[in-house]
């Protein structure tokens, strides 16, 4: 994305995704492939393999939806305290390369930064408490609070709705193609996808997207 520089001059308001595009999503990862299915097995009195083979098709099925990121949901599934949990590894929590240096840059530059993730907000708060990057974003926008996650068009209409927006001054970087195709869909004018979310993992298909590697990529931030 070296000629990115160049459009700054069109952007008003930069939207950052959480997990994946400011955090590493290795913590995400972990959490959900290796520790939930393991606490599960346990309580269940299973193997680990039956349990993931019985959480596989329920992950399936919610992938997308809301209640994927909703700790409500899985702890009625799981009878297990996904928050507690989540709390009690928060040691795991890590940023992404370059993503203060990026933060620090766009609020120099005068630009609005509105952190929109899909997290439950009991993720979010333990998130950016452990990581202390809440300070830098003018607003948190949480898609559990518009019953619609970012995939789905209806939440950035009712984001629209309570925050109005531009969305032809719009830089938006995310890790997720469903949710950036769903952006272009209601016009969002700049977008980038992560390509590296979780660094101990490989490169993702961009999906025909623009996409980096991390934030620090997108440095530095035009005036």
């Amino acid at each position: 994305m070296g000629n990115l520089g160049a459009e700054w001059k069109s952007v008003d308001l930069v939207m950052l995704d959480m997990d994946g595009t400011i955090l590493d999503l290795a913590f995400d990862n972990y959490f959900w492939a290796e520790l939930l299915p393991r606490r599960y097995a346990e309580s269940r009195g299973i193997s680990d393999a039956v349990a993931t083979a019985q959480l596989a098709p329920i992950f399936s099925a919610q992938r997308g939806r809301l209640n994927w990121y909703c700790l409500d949901f899985w702890r009625d599934i799981t009878g297990l305290d996904l928050a507690a949990m989540k709390a009690e590894v928060r040691d795991r929590i890590a940023l992404l390369p370059g993503s203060i240096e990026f933060l620090e840059s766009v609020r120099r530059s005068g630009r609005r930064l509105w952190l929109v993730t899909n997290a439950h907000p009991d993720s979010w708060r333990l998130k950016l408490a452990q990581t202390g990057v809440g300070r830098y974003f003018e607003r948190i926008i949480c898609a559990h609070d518009y019953m619609s996650p970012k995939e789905d068009s209806l939440f950035w209409k009712r984001l629209q709705a309570r925050h109005p927006f531009d969305p032809g001054r719009v830089l938006f970087v995310d890790d997720t193609p469903e949710v950036l195709h769903t952006a272009r869909r209601v016009g969002i004018a700049q977008l980038i996808m992560i390509g590296r979310p979780d660094t101990s993992g490989p490169r993702r298909d961009n999906a025909g997207l623009p996409s980096i590697d991390g934030l620090q990529e997108l440095l530095p931030v035009g005036c």
